[in-house]
């Protein structure tokens, strides 16, 4: 990567001003817990959710904090896993799906149908790949253009989401006969700028939790079989007792990360404790969450009010008079909580960039908000640059493995 990959750069203040006096000052406790971590050894675990971390450069970003040694461990959805296979974002088409000859009981809202924008050499390239509708094409490229957009790649469009659905059976059958999670074997042949890949070049573990498994199609439907529900938990449950950091991005139903069947400390494993299986507790962990909810800053300040509640039995929404979800309980009431209220394209670069520059790391690519124009140059930049899974490269490792 070159420095014309710095694109938050010029607006690491900006962002930073964008955010109110309190969130400020939680980012820069954040950045003291992350360094202090890290100089003393410690790990860091990023847990994100699906579509803004895709579209603000987010999962690209962390791929490089990756790259860098500055995350250890990544939770997920299935459908960020999907949207990595295909390259994380991509341009596409869109053409009225009646004139185009579809069955319109099978097109989603809008009765658009989408193609990948592709050159003749890629689209001959897949083609060795898989079986591919020529003729569907050409007839597409003839009709008026309804729209053209940037957006989570492999996903509606056509070769790319039909390529995604093909190739998760392959991914699958491959994770089952090595016993491994569908997320690692992924990794084999995504590029190094997605989470998957950068994981898979520095031995990182990258798992989707139980919660985030329905999504991405076939994708999210391999991922759930290619390893029992209690095994998946139990590895992220290990992914979690080894890092100190947790750092939450735009992700909602975390409730297995703060009340899962093996933490001790605000979610169930006691009784698994009392079994005799490996447990591990949340106590004296830093709990970072990015997020627009400003209930969720509210919860973290009735600390001791919703404590007080579970204490005596009583539901915690009534007494606090705001709606909670399921992941507010235990991160309001966790002593190590730290909620940073603010737009995810405008956090993560200041945070990263902050937390870099304490340690002297040289960043290779730093995100920033897609509604500035550096955000949209990184978007474009995105599709060009980073390309979709590589199934041969991965066949390949596969092969090397038996």
């Amino acid at each position: 990567m070159s420095e014309k990959t710095l694109f938050g750069a010029p607006r690491v203040e900006e962002f930073r001003a964008a955010l109110d006096e309190r969130s400020r000052a939680t980012l820069t406790e954040a950045v003291r817990r992350i360094v202090e971590a890290k100089r003393r050894g410690g790990k860091v675990m990023v847990v994100t959710g699906s579509g803004p971390n895709i579209h603000e450069g987010v999962t690209t970003l962390i791929a490089e904090l990756i790259r860098v040694g500055l995350v250890d461990a990544v939770s997920t959805s299935s459908a960020v896993i999907s949207h990595e296979m295909g390259g994380a974002l991509d341009r596409v088409f869109r053409v009225d799906a009646a004139a185009l000859g579809m069955d319109m009981s099978t097109m989603p809202r809008g009765d658009l149908f989408e193609f990948t924008r592709m050159t003749d050499a890629e689209w001959d390239a897949l083609k060795r790949e898989m079986p591919l509708d020529d003729a569907l094409l050409e007839r597409g490229k003839k009709l008026p253009v309804h729209s053209e957009i940037i957006k989570a790649a492999g996903n509606m469009a056509y070769p790319m989401g039909l390529r995604g659905e093909r190739i998760a059976a392959e991914i699958l059958a491959l994770a089952r006969m090595y016993g491994l999670p569908f997320e690692e074997v992924a990794g084999w042949g995504c590029d190094p700028r997605t989470m998957l890949g950068a994981a898979d070049a520095r031995g990182v573990p990258v798992l989707v939790t139980i919660p985030q498994l329905v999504g991405g199609g076939a994708v999210g439907m391999s991922i759930g079989d290619s390893i029992p529900v209690s095994g998946r938990s139990m590895r992220i449950s290990r992914m979690l007792a080894s890092c100190d950091v947790i750092i939450e991005s735009a992700v909602a139903l975390t409730q297995e990360i703060h009340d899962g069947p093996f933490e001790c400390y605000t979610g169930h494993g006691i009784w698994a404790s009392w079994s005799g299986q490996a447990t591990y507790s949340l106590r004296d962990k830093a709990l970072i969450r990015v997020d627009l909810d400003e209930n969720l800053r509210r919860a973290t300040e009735l600390n001791q009010m919703v404590q007080e509640a579970i204490d005596k039995g009583l539901p915690k929404t009534k007494v606090a008079h705001i709606p909670f979800r399921m992941e507010m309980s235990a991160f309001a009431r966790h002593e190590g909580s730290l909620p940073i209220i603010g737009d995810i394209g405008k956090v993560w670069p200041v945070l990263a960039h902050d937390v870099a520059k304490e340690l002297g790391i040289e960043l290779s690519f730093l995100s920033a908000s897609q509604d500035t124009p550096e955000g949209a140059s990184m978007r474009e930049w995105i599709v060009e640059n980073v390309r979709p899974l590589d199934r041969d490269r991965m066949l390949k490792r596969a092969k090397a493995r038996q």
